[in-house]
């Protein structure tokens, strides 16, 4: 099958397909790449050439060139192929204008097959149906589909971007390693067993935090870095067991400079890769007016339905579960979605449906008709409190409200999710548009009541208010932090904080999270040491490169945008990795693995 095949020699490739247009016309070229399609006219032949710039038409005349019109008819889908021929304009009836080569076709003169191809498991084009499983595990042809392939194109521009605005900025790009010692940061650690130190094991990186802070300390000033970051957790659509961080930290700074840097960044990477201007500063929102407004810490504002608490106007109305919750402590808010009056009831129960998986008892609704106001609830309300309810929250007829009556933390998830699941069904979400806004102000600690300590928010390295610094000791439910979050259409693309620099103030909150000196010294020994020796106040933040352009290239899933990534099971369809290993390489690393965890 091989026999046929030939080789480059004396031929060296002048373009790429999708370069050739009217300025190339009569030229001679050489083309390389895979056949798209063969379509055979009964004279003409018709190859589309692709690369990874594009597509472009070659044509085989009998009359022209027996010998290669000849060679096309054994040409087949994906076969990998050099061509020379000449440039000429496509006839006017047959000029493609959805193709950017669509105004020239190029007349063969030579054809050498360099490769054969098989039969490959799905078609090769943008049009494939095939599963997300069997593209994962031919993902080398996968990646050839111009709109995968797109999205490559997009995070390498993104990628340079990146370090082209840091570095103009003084950043300095400093490698990390990617062996380092097991740290409480959250998430599980992948662990590596170390040969040459038996029965002791590396991790690999939750994130560089730790070292950036470390170059902080030692006088680098400014960090940036485009890192890999290793996560141990359940996985998601836009999350992966190793992911991509843009990472950076920065000394002598306060975090509205870091905010103003970030946000020239952001504005840098949309001008970059989609032509689109950012309006600047972006709004920012404390964190408890987020979830109190949207119901989350990563709020979606390219639409409205604003969360308003009705606690007070509502406070004498005579509902059971309204009276209930409030005399509990709770809170009543509602969600106003202008127009849902058209909702079948089927819809409304579906979303009841839906709030009661999220968390909640129920979900009481009221239509709004000019005269008739149609729900459970109506009975209950007096005229009065109808026309506060109203007024509270700009209703108007057909509108429905939807109510919350719970614990405030209950109340504000559930209407959270529910708004997002209301501007799916309004279609409020604008496609292409881009609403960024910062959240700030977040608890410094959170109890966990099953550990029965404290435990912290972001990470243990992050800063307190200096006003809180106070309440360490006392009161540290109380404590906010110095941290920040940019948040995009209700994702997190980015999170960060002033880190602590003073060795008593890291002492203080280790203590609140309950590690005794001992324990912190054993963990964390190097980073207390260096504090010790005149730590600059610093900060810093880390992107997630990978979210970014999936964001950027409207795709859906991390997987889009990962050239080789796993399943959401951690799996490699690919490669088939994790896999076993052999007895003598677990003997190497006197690992012995338990008959009782094997499945």
């Amino acid at each position: 099958m091989t026999a046929n095949l030939e080789n480059m020699a004396g031929l060296r490739r002048t373009h790429y397909c999708g370069e050739l247009g009217a300025d190339l016309l009569g030229r001679e070229v050489v083309i390389m790449g895979w056949v798209q399609y063969r379509r055979d006219h009964g004279g003409l032949v018709f190859i589309d050439l692709r690369d990874r710039t594009g597509l472009v038409q070659a044509v085989f005349n009998p009359e022209e060139d027996e010998i290669t019109h000849r060679k096309s008819h054994d040409v087949r889908a994906e076969y990998v192929l050099a061509l020379r021929g000449l440039v000429r304009p496509r006839p006017a009836d047959m000029v493609n204008p959805n193709l950017a080569t669509g105004g020239v076709e190029v007349f063969i003169r030579e054809l050498r097959v360099l490769n054969m191809a098989q039969t490959p498991p799905f078609v090769v084009d943008d049009h494939s149906e095939a599963n997300e499983n069997v593209r994962l595990r031919y993902r080398y042809l996968d990646l050839r589909r111009p709109a995968v392939l797109k999205n490559f194109v997009l995070r390498h521009r993104v990628a340079k971007l990146t370090r082209d605005y840091f570095a103009g900025l003084g950043f300095l790009e400093v490698e990390t390693p990617v062996l380092t010692k097991s740290t409480p940061e959250g998430a599980r650690d992948y662990l590596v067993p170390s040969r040459l130190n038996q029965g002791t094991f590396y991790a690999l990186p939750q994130s560089p935090q730790l070292f950036k802070q470390l170059l902080m300390v030692a006088g680098l000033d400014r960090y940036c870095q485009i890192v890999k970051c290793f996560r141990d957790e359940d996985l998601r659509a836009d999350r992966q067991p190793e992911f991509t961080q843009v990472d950076l930290e920065m000394s002598f700074v306060g975090q509205d400079e870091i905010m103003e840097i970030l946000e020239g960044y952001m504005a840098e990477v949309w001008k970059g890769a989609l032509g689109l201007e950012l309006d600047r500063p972006f709004p920012r929102l404390t964190y408890e007016d987020a979830l109190r407004r949207f119901g989350t810490d990563r709020p979606d504002l390219r639409y409205g339905l604003e969360i308003v608490d009705l606690s007070k106007t509502l406070a004498g109305c005579q509902a059971k579960v309204f009276a209930e919750s409030l005399a509990r402590g709770g809170c009543i808010r509602a969600i106003r979605a202008p127009g849902a009056a058209a909702f079948s009831r089927k819809q409304l129960d579906d979303l009841v449906d839906f709030a009661i998986e999220a968390g909640a008892k129920g979900l009481a609704w009221i239509k709004l008709a000019d005269e008739n106001w149609q729900g459970p609830l109506v009975k209950f309300l007096a005229e009065g409190e109808k026309a506060a309810l109203a007024e509270a929250l700009g209703a108007v007829s057909g509108d429905v409200i939807f109510f919350g009556a719970d614990a405030p933390a209950v109340v504000a998830s559930v209407l959270g999710q529910v708004r997002t699941r209301l501007a799916q069904e309004l279609n409020l979400v604008a496609e292409g548009d881009f609403k960024f806004t910062w959240v700030t102000d977040f608890p410094m600690f959170e109890f966990d009541a099953q550990a029965r300590r404290f435990a912290a928010v972001h990470h243990p390295f992050t800063a307190p208010r200096e006003a809180d610094l106070e309440f360490l000791a006392g009161d540290p439910g109380r404590v906010l932090a110095q941290a920040y979050d940019l948040v995009l259409n209700g994702h997190e693309i980015g999170g960060g904080s002033i880190r602590i620099h003073r060795p008593d103030v890291q002492a203080a909150v280790f203590q609140v999270l309950g590690l005794e000196p001992a324990e912190a010294r054993e963990k964390f020994g190097f980073l207390l040491d260096a504090l010790a020796y005149g730590a600059p106040p610093h900060g810093g933040c880390a992107f997630g490169l990978d979210r970014l352009t999936m964001l950027l290239a409207g795709a859906t899933s991390l997987r889009d945008v990962i050239a080789f990534p796993k399943t959401q099971k951690a799996t490699c369809p690919l490669t088939e990795a994790p896999s076993p290993v052999s007895p003598g390489q677990l003997m190497e690393l006197s690992l012995k693995l338990d008959p009782r965890g094997k499945k």
